[in-house]
């Protein structure tokens, strides 16, 4: 049976999106003075010491993780490294709002991927047309880019994308740790995730030669890790757990308009008339693969 939302659901979902679209504004600060895998190991690395400072042994953690490592290993590369640093690369040369937008289209991915993958969440008529005008609104934002119109490059406007994916794999592999709780599923990947960018980070940044950032980026980094990563992922494996893969990817949704307003406020940033047309495609799609309009009309004709 296809999974349907509460109004506590919801409420949860608005709260995240709020949370996660200040993710894209924190980002965009840290990464002036941080490299991007560097600053993907401190947000990782720092959420995933305060979730285990917050579960505290409790829920059976330490045997899950040793029990589980491997499908931990999976979900963080894909849920947080992979889809992280392709995200920061990409906001070196663009802003928060922009690439909140394209990361937007996780539904999209995770409709079609979840399709195939798993067996109670199919594609419908509603999602197919869901899809398609999503992907629209994608081809109307980075179509500049192709055509050399717009001043962006192509590789930083397609990597949100790229983590639209692995997002999308992500939310279709999670649903494989239905029953543990979510501090233990985001404590299990953050510290998954933290082993592997460490390496990484350690190999290209050598981030002992770096300058100390300023406050302001310590802050971004902190409120980056505390609570866009470890709170926030507690409510995402939450909403999961109760409504499906699927309806926890549409927190993308509610995630551009956040990021939109707090870059305009304090960094400056505009949208071109493209980049809102794109993101009014992208709306209208998520809007479209929810289905309650076709729901509700539909219960008004009977």
């Amino acid at each position: 049976m296809e999974q349907r939302m509460s109004a506590v659901t919801w409420a949860l979902l608005a709260l995240l999106g709020l949370i996660w679209g200040g993710s894209f504004f924190f980002a965009r600060i840290a990464v002036a003075e941080v490299p991007p895998l560097t600053l993907v190991f401190l947000r990782l690395s720092i959420a995933a010491l305060a979730l285990h400072i917050y579960v505290g042994g409790r829920f059976g953690i330490y045997p899950l993780l040793k029990g589980r490592w491997r499908e931990f290993l999976v979900l963080g590369i894909l849920n947080n490294a992979l889809p992280h640093a392709l995200i920061f690369f990409g906001q070196t040369r663009i802003g928060a709002g922009l690439a909140s937008i394209l990361n937007a289209t996780t539904p999209i991915w995770t409709v079609l991927i979840a399709n195939y993958l798993t067996s109670d969440e199919k594609i419908s008529t509603a999602k197919i047309i869901g899809c398609l005008t999503g992907l629209l609104g994608t081809i109307v934002l980075i179509g500049p880019s192709i055509t050399d119109s717009s001043g962006l490059p192509l590789w930083a406007l397609l990597l949100p994308v790229v983590a639209a994916v692995s997002y999308g794999f992500a939310a279709t592999y999670g649903k494989r740790f239905k029953g543990v709780a979510p501090p233990v599923i985001a404590a299990g990947q953050m510290t998954a995730s933290s082993l592997v960018t460490l390496p990484l980070s350690l190999a290209t940044d050598h981030p002992w030669a770096l300058a100390a950032p300023s406050l302001n980026s310590i802050a971004a980094i902190l409120a980056l890790a505390l609570l866009s990563t470890a709170f926030g992922y507690i409510l995402y494996f939450r909403i999961m757990a109760a409504a499906g893969a699927t309806n926890a990817s549409l927190v993308t949704l509610l995630v551009p308009p956040g990021a939109i307003l707090l870059g305009f406020l304090f960094l400056g940033e505009r949208l071109e008339r493209t980049e809102i047309a794109g993101m009014a495609l992208i709306g209208a799609g998520l809007v479209i693969l929810d289905g309650r309009i076709y729901r509700r009309r539909s219960g008004a004709v009977a």
